[in-house]
Parts: structure tokens; C-alpha cells; sequence
């Protein structure tokens, strides 16, 4: 039995936590929640508590949170799991997490799959063009750093519009609510400059869609997500969550199974 702490109670983190105090995941308790606005029915506790009580952290309350605790829990010899792979873009912040102390960093595949196929294909030799398309409705693709045109553009779109293009490092920075999963390619490939991400606004989009495309030495992919949008919040899959429940249960049984 492994005690779970999770960081953050929104519609990543408050699914696993209840899951995992209704005990839905063998040989895992929840050792409590760690959210400043509160988890209501769950057992919460500080930063400091939750490293102290917990064999694992789950970080999923975004990039910023995960900069602040993600070194202290690793550097406190506790492992931390990962949601948002987008903060890794940040060099310095890789190193500290991977320098940090002997806490082990695990991570989340989060909305897409394919990525074990990647890892692998750039094992054998390194791929020559990687690319992710993201297509979400507009509302949750407008920025803080958009000027008012650019804000409208993308607000008022009537189709299919790019909203921007370029390598995974600089666009999993500039969404970091919507695009963990080009961060994730980019890992997977062990290259941020390689993969090209390419993020769409369309007003039509019922499903979140992510298509990845590689080629290289080993062959030619192409792999294609169509994911529903939380009901709590659109910029995140709903299935999200239930990829952190899968990794915690892979965790906590560490057998050969499939991750």
C-alpha cells in the first residue's frame, strides 16, 4: 500500500483524489489533498504534510504550481508524478527536478498515446519530421499575451483558423493549458526542436483533436486523438485524470504491465 498526496483539487486532480479515497485503485490511499481553496470531503493538507505522509505527489494543479513544489518534493526524497509536462520546457526547472534530490520524477502521458512508438523509433535513429496538430474550440486558445486583434481573430473565428505554429518548446510555453501534449511528443522524441506543433481554433470542434505524424529511420506514423473536453474545465480532456489513475496504479503495482 502506497499513500498518494495530490497537488491541486480541479478537474485533474479532484477526480483522482476522490477516486483514489473511494479506493479505486489497488494498493494506493490517498494520504490527503493539497489545494489552497480547499478540497471539500477529502482530507487535506499543507505542502509540508503531504511530503511528509506521502510515498507519491501528483502534481496537477499547472505549470506554475509544479516550478514552485516540484523540486522541494523531489528534493525531500519523494517521487512526484507529473501532469504538467508544458512547465519542462523551462531547462532550468528540468534541472532542478532532476537534480533536486532522490526523488524519482515520473511522467504523465496525459490526452495522447503513441508515445512508447516514438520513444522507440528515435532510439533507432533520429526522426526526421515530427509534428502535432491541436485543434480545440477558440475560447480556450485565447492568451494573456494576445493583443486585442489577435484576441478577436481567434474568438470570432467561423472555421478552421491557425492560431500559431512553431517548435514544441515555444508553443507548450505559450498554451500552457492546451498544449502538455506537444511537450509530451517533444520528450518522448528527446528533441524540443525537432517536433513542430501546430495549434488550430475551430469553432466546430466537438472532441479535442490531436493527429501526431513522425518519420524516420524505423518507418512512418501517424496517430490521431479525439478527445471529449472536461465539463469542468474545456482546456483539459476529460480522460486525463484517468491517465494519472493509470500511472499511479502502475506505480503501485510495478509489475510488467503495459504503460
Amino acid at each position: 500500500m502506497i499513500a498518494v498526496a495530490v497537488v491541486g483539487c480541479g478537474a485533474i486532480g479532484g477526480v483522482v483524489a476522490r477516486a483514489l479515497d473511494a479506493g479505486e485503485v489497488a494498493g494506493v490511499r490517498l494520504a490527503g489533498v493539497v489545494d489552497p481553496a480547499g478540497a471539500p470531503g477529502l482530507p487535506q493538507l499543507s505542502l509540508e504534510g503531504a511530503i511528509e505522509a506521502a510515498d507519491l505527489v501528483v502534481e496537477a494543479a499547472g505549470q506554475s504550481v509544479l516550478a514552485d513544489v516540484g523540486p522541494r518534493v523531489v528534493a525531500a526524497g519523494t517521487d512526484l508524478l507529473v501532469v504538467s509536462v508544458g512547465a519542462l520546457t523551462d531547462d532550468a526547472l528540468l534541472a532542478r527536478l532532476y537534480g533536486a534530490g532522490e526523488g524519482r520524477v515520473h511522467l504523465v502521458t496525459g490526452a495522447i498515446g503513441g508515445l512508447d512508438m516514438l520513444r522507440s523509433a528515435a532510439r533507432m535513429g533520429p526522426l526526421e519530421k515530427v509534428r502535432i496538430v491541436t485543434t480545440k474550440k477558440p475560447a480556450g486558445l485565447v492568451q494573456p499575451w494576445m493583443d486585442e486583434a489577435e484576441a478577436r481573430r481567434v474568438r470570432s473565428a467561423d472555421g478552421p483558423v491557425e492560431v500559431r505554429r512553431g517548435p514544441a518548446r515555444e508553443i507548450a510555453a505559450a498554451f500552457p493549458r492546451s498544449t502538455n501534449v506537444a511537450a509530451a511528443v517533444a520528450l518522448a522524441v528527446g528533441d524540443w526542436d525537432r517536433v513542430e506543433a501546430v495549434v488550430m481554433a475551430d469553432p466546430a470542434a466537438t472532441l479535442t483533436s490531436h493527429v501526431i505524424t513522425a518519420s524516420g529511420a524505423a518507418g512512418d506514423y501517424r496517430f490521431e486523438i479525439r478527445n471529449r473536453p472536461s465539463p469542468d474545465n474545456p482546456t483539459t480532456s476529460q480522460v486525463v485524470p484517468y491517465a494519472v489513475l493509470k500511472a499511479i496504479g502502475d506505480l503501485a503495482a510495478r509489475t510488467g504491465s503495459f504503460r
